[in-house]
């Protein structure tokens, strides 16, 4: 499937009612069209009219594109997946989709918008301190054993939530960035909403289960490839350890080793031939199985963004996304 061009070429037949809005002019001039939801004038409504030589930069005109349907290679089935997608950053095109725009528990890659808003809306040297809500007893749930009164920084908290996928450090990133976890999971969803990732919805900052908390394959894709633009999120997802050391409540250190949950970069899965995986996040609760998005290049270069949704389990999860990355020519 291709993706749309970088500049979409709208033929506009008169613009005075748009004009307020788009500051219209007479020949060859381009337009800048913010996207928002629900919006009355949209490049769809200004391609239906006819006639001048305005251009217009669409939404998506640097972003890939996955429609309804799948696009699958004929090479590669993948029956153990609820959704799967392979996209080339460079040519935008999607290699492959399947359910790329199914709903589904996003399990730990919810972290990875956790991770964005926080590193838009905070600072890496803010000083947060954990809130009794800390404390979570749900089973399986990954936790680094922070307690209430225990301080550590925002960059402190970034490098344990995407490498060790700690639950307990989103609360206490959420709560330290906006006040509440309530004001942080709105801003989650605010800036999924800006970002055209319309099909999720996020509940809390952890990615624990809970009734209305969901994403599809399309909307990670979207939300990842945001996230790799800051500095700080591609340090740390290419990381295969960390140490560190932050206080408790009565001011003594408490030392922090930790390995990352990407089996690529810890050594224990091998990489697909010609092909390297720079890094990504985990995801992993008994509704959303095994889930995985990751930034890798193929041998020229080329970036690509891989995402797994729902697979049936680690191992089969890392042999399908080995799989799915041997696409990459």
């Amino acid at each position: 499937m291709k993706c749309t061009n970088k500049m979409i070429k709208c033929r506009i037949l008169a613009i005075v009612a748009a004009a307020a809005v788009f500051s219209a002019g007479c020949g060859s001039q381009q337009y800048d069209m913010a996207y928002k939801l629900n919006n009355d004038v949209s490049s769809f409504q200004l391609a239906g009219t006819a006639a001048s030589q305005e251009t217009l930069s669409t939404f998506a005109s640097d972003l890939c594109v996955a429609g309804d349907g799948n696009v699958s290679a004929a090479s590669l089935s993948l029956p153990d997946v609820g959704a799967a997608a392979l996209f080339n950053l460079k040519s935008l095109d999607t290699v492959y989709a399947r359910n790329a725009n199914e709903q589904l528990h996003p399990a730990s890659l919810t972290k990875v918008m956790t991770a964005l808003v926080a590193i838009k809306y905070g600072s890496p040297d803010q000083m947060l301190t954990a809130s009794e809500n800390v404390r979570i007893t749900e089973q399986g749930a990954t936790l680094c054993g922070v307690n209430p009164g225990d301080q550590m920084t925002l960059d402190q908290a970034l490098h344990v939530l995407l490498l060790q996928s700690a639950n307990d450090v989103a609360i206490m990133i959420a709560e330290g960035v906006s006040g509440s976890v309530e004001e942080f999971v709105a801003a989650m969803n605010r800036e999924a909403q800006a970002l055209g990732a319309t099909n999720c919805n996020f509940t809390n900052p952890n990615g624990l289960t809970e009734e209305g908390h969901f994403a599809t394959a399309y909307d990670m894709y979207l939300i990842f490839q945001e996230a790799i633009q800051y500095d700080l999120f591609n340090q740390i997802i290419q990381m295969a350890a960390y140490s560190t050391t932050y206080r408790d409540r009565n001011g003594n250190e408490k030392a922090l080793d930790l390995k990352t949950s990407n089996r690529y970069l810890r050594g224990t899965w091998e990489m697909p031939p010609n092909v390297t995986v720079i890094g990504g996040k985990t995801g992993t609760t008994t509704a959303a199985g095994s889930c995985l998005v990751l930034l890798a290049k193929g041998s020229d270069g080329t970036p690509y963004v891989s995402v797994i949704m729902k697979d049936s389990s680690g191992d089969q999860l890392y042999t399908d996304m080995t799989n799915l990355l041997g696409l990459i020519k």
